[in-house]
């Protein structure tokens, strides 16, 4: 007998369970393996169909052969929409999970230090008011170093840059901004005044203040690239100890715009010109081949918007 035709009055009310044993059967084209599969009887597995074809006006679904049974043509109709619907309850459930585990789960990343001072504030900021339950971890350090934790699974997320030459290449990068520099100048200084950006020649003859003895390396690669090798006076690692020292007129620096919100006031900044590109690249970097956690994704998101915040 053919099924009865369905009006748009008459939308059958089918049960989730219907449909899930109904693919059951048509995959396995058996009841029994079916009820195998599922870890029912198979008495219940003919009960269920029994009641989607019921639902559907009566028609069978299956052809109930010697050995096993076979899709008729309404099954096989049927099929397709039994999918959809299956999938959009798994799809469904994934995400309501998702939301759960960004609800409540955990947060391991780690920043380099210039990032600390705006762009992970901001970003923390807005993701703690989302998502107030998870645990938050961060850790501080040079970008191989942070890359390092990412790969052997200690992080879930690292931002890091391209100062420092680290290969990153074994990582998916979640570009976040080019970063532009500047030349922080004490008050007094000839440019102090100077509007607009200047080449970072015009330093070439300046003494420095750098965390390092070489340029190579660090930020003060863009003078190399430039074409001069800047003058190391004074080897100073703190951050906030530089700006003593350029507030003294003992030396300039190199300051990138991720830390410009955070420079003293006795100090200038002048935007270097870029000559041949921005200093730097920042991204989140992530491990390949790792699926990112609810609460990565939440916070990945969280550093797109604290970037717009990034003085240009």
């Amino acid at each position: 007998m053919a099924p009865m035709p369905i009006t748009h009055d008459e939308v059958p009310e089918l049960s989730t369970i219907w449909l899930r044993v109904f693919l059951e059967v048509a995959r396995h084209g058996s009841f029994t393996v079916a009820a195998r599969a599922l870890g029912w009887t198979q008495s219940a597995v003919s009960r269920q169909v029994a009641s989607l074809e019921a639902a559907l006006g009566g028609g069978p679904l299956f052809d109930r052969l010697p050995r096993g049974v076979r899709l008729t043509e309404a099954g096989r109709l049927l099929v397709p929409h039994a999918e959809t619907v299956a999938a959009a309850l798994h799809d469904a459930r994934r995400e309501l999970g998702a939301l759960r585990e960004a609800a409540g789960g955990r947060l391991r990343f780690g920043a380099f230090a210039t990032a600390d001072a705006a762009l992970v504030p901001h970003a923390l900021a807005r993701f703690h008011a989302r998502h107030p339950r998870v645990r938050v971890t961060r850790e501080e350090g040079f970008t191989p170093a942070l890359l390092d934790r990412l790969t052997a699974g200690h992080l879930d997320l690292a931002i890091v840059s391209t100062t420092g030459r680290a290969p990153l290449e074994s990582y998916v990068l979640h570009h976040l901004l080019d970063e532009p520099l500047y030349v922080a100048v004490a008050a007094d200084h000839p440019l102090a005044g100077q509007d607009g950006s200047v080449p970072l020649g015009r330093f070439a003859d300046a003494d420095w203040i750098s965390g390092s003895a070489r340029p190579e390396g660090t930020l003060l690669d863009a003078a190399l690239r430039q074409g001069f090798r800047p003058r190391v006076a004074h080897v100073v690692g703190e951050w906030t100890a530089k700006q003593g020292y350029v507030a003294a007129g003992l030396g300039v620096t190199l300051v990138p715009a991720l830390a410009a919100e955070s420079v003293r006031p006795d100090i200038r900044l002048l935007r270097v010109l870029d000559e041949g590109g921005p200093a730097r690249a920042v991204y989140a970097a992530t491990a390949r081949g790792r699926s990112l956690t609810p609460a990565a994704v939440a916070f990945l998101g969280a550093l797109r918007e604290a970037t717009a915040r990034i003085p240009a």
